[in-house]
């Protein structure tokens, strides 16, 4: 839904018995977070009169800058549909702002607002599709989650060999009932794994819908008794769960990376717009994929791409552009994984693509071949790089790329020791490969 005005939205809280209104707002670090007010503070929340204590919040303001306050973006109002029909809730999505008034510049949704300004400016509108996977698991005895399935469906499968596709439809139908358009949902290539598609929308609408994707599938599974995880490497002998996001620029409503007179029909912006993902992908690595985990995805065989290339159909390459063109041109990027921050990374890939158009850089040339069946050596013959092969790969590349960490502003930092400390505590952990292999041994 969009354009709600004040007026609708107090007109909906009485008439449908909204009690509990969730206001909501991501970390720096892509956890969803909210206040929850009744119904009776609803006035007072639209004036964007809701404290919130930042300190408390991982990435966000020292103790002495503590006081931050919500204000509520009206078009984000929707009911949310898997709560109770008696006694409703309601979410809205915020921006966090300072005590004076101004955007709270390590608010993510902020970060991507001011990047977008900047496209904007230039005449031009970013849409964004993405596409989430993520594993439905059994749950123990005592409810926690396990890494067990017991579907046996494979790509495209449906039931009953598909033991998740009803928990998929109750997320597809319920996104739909709360405005957010779901393009298609399937299984996908591994037992237990699971797919669902949104259909595009302005750069900010898409990074709120995929926050409320991922919470309607980890509420919808637990109330079906699974756990849902959007991990991205759950299993180590199974493709993970990657979120490819699909790009494109609009002016006046027309896709301006479509060029009928070219051959592959693709515009000289798109072909920029390419080169400037390729030329930060190593760059924006540690916010597209932000875990130690991330990196245990990319790796050859399991349908990630782990090199800088690009190409018309090839899917091994980071870079595809699906066949369909005039509207439909789209630059698909395949290396995100569904735990990333929405908003920081569309906010880099925004700023990615516009660097290229700036300096009118040109892409290589197109890879067609399977990339996991060529070596190391051919890869470096052809001059292909790889994209950073562990976390603390990905900080080192993004700490040397100004246009990301631009692009991020004054909480790139934080961003950076945050994921810092992680790595440190994953690097000194000893794990039950090491003992296994070493303690008899040795």
């Amino acid at each position: 839904m969009e354009g709600y005005t004040r007026e609708e939205i107090l007109r909906l809280i009485q008439e449908e018995n909204v009690q509990f209104i969730r206001m909501q707002f991501t970390d720096l670090f892509g956890q969803l977070k909210n206040v929850a007010i009744t119904a009776s503070q609803i006035e007072r929340a639209l004036d964007g009169e809701i404290m919130l204590d930042g300190s408390s919040i991982q990435g966000s303001v020292r103790v002495e800058e503590s006081d931050q306050y919500l204000k509520p973006d009206l078009n984000t109002f929707a009911i949310l549909p898997w709560r109770p029909q008696y006694g409703k809730v309601a979410r809205m999505i915020c921006n966090v702002h300072n005590p004076d008034g101004s955007p709270f510049a390590g608010d993510p949704r902020n970060v991507l607002k001011q990047a977008l300004q900047t496209v904007e400016d230039m005449g031009l509108a970013l849409n964004v599709g993405p596409e989430l996977e993520f594993f439905l698991f059994l749950t123990d005895e005592e409810g926690n989650p396990s890494t067990r399935t017991a579907d046996r469906a494979g790509y495209f499968d449906l039931g009953p060999l598909d033991h998740g596709e009803s928990t998929r439809r109750e997320v597809a139908l319920a996104l739909e009932k709360m405005g957010i358009g779901v393009e298609a949902s399937h299984h996908e290539v591994a037992a237990g794994q699971h797919e669902i598609d949104l259909k595009y929308a302005d750069a900010l609408t898409a990074a709120d819908n995929i926050m409320t994707l991922k919470l309607a599938v980890k509420t919808l599974a637990q109330k079906n008794g699974l756990h849902a995880t959007f991990m991205p490497k759950p299993l180590r002998d199974a493709a993970g769960n990657g979120m490819h996001i699909n790009l494109s620029l609009f002016r006046e409503g027309r896709n301006m990376f479509y060029d009928e007179r070219d051959p592959q029909r693709l515009s000289l912006l798109a072909r920029q717009f390419i080169a400037g993902l390729l030329e930060h992908a190593r760059g924006f690595c540690a916010l597209a994929n932000p875990l130690v985990n991330s990196y245990k995805r990319m790796v050859a065989g399991y349908e990630a791409p782990c090199c800088l290339t690009w190409s018309s159909g090839n899917r091994s390459a980071l870079i595809r552009i699906p066949v369909s063109r005039g509207q439909g041109t789209r630059v698909e990027l395949r290396s995100p994984d569904p735990t990333c921050n929405p908003y920081l990374t569309l906010a880099a890939c925004l700023a990615a693509g516009l660097d290229g158009i700036r300096r009118e850089l040109a892409p290589p040339p197109e890879i067609a071949g399977n990339l996991y069946h060529m070596s190391p050596e051919e890869l470096a013959s052809r001059g292909i790089r790889n994209l950073p092969s562990s976390l603390e790969d990905a900080l080192r590349a993004m700490e040397a790329d100004p246009v990301v960490i631009k692009a991020l502003g004054p909480y790139a930092a934080r961003y950076i020791e945050g994921k810092r400390q992680e790595w440190e505590e994953y690097r000194t952990q000893i794990s039950q490969w090491e003992l296994d292999r070493c303690l008899i041994t040795w």
